[in-house]
């Protein structure tokens, strides 16, 4: 029963890709929320909440290829 390193290595790309998501997404919201003057203000918001929701999906993405490549489903 050994680890598929091909697989795994998948996963951990998507982990690498959720990584800067997560730093960019609450700085994007909190950018949204600081300007609230701003004609922009919305679009922002909703450029901030769509990249946390995609940081989300590929952490679930990575983790649950890492867990199919170490226990071979």
């Amino acid at each position: 029963m050994g680890t598929n390193k091909e697989v795994l290595a998948k996963g951990v790309k998507y982990i690498a890709g959720a990584l800067p998501l997560l730093f960019i997404g609450p700085s994007l919201i909190y950018n949204a929320f600081i300007n609230k003057e701003n004609l922009w203000h919305y679009l922002i918001l909703m450029i901030g909440i769509a990249t946390c929701g995609a940081a989300v999906y590929l952490l679930f993405q990575g983790l649950n290829t890492i867990m199919k490549s170490l226990f071979n489903d």
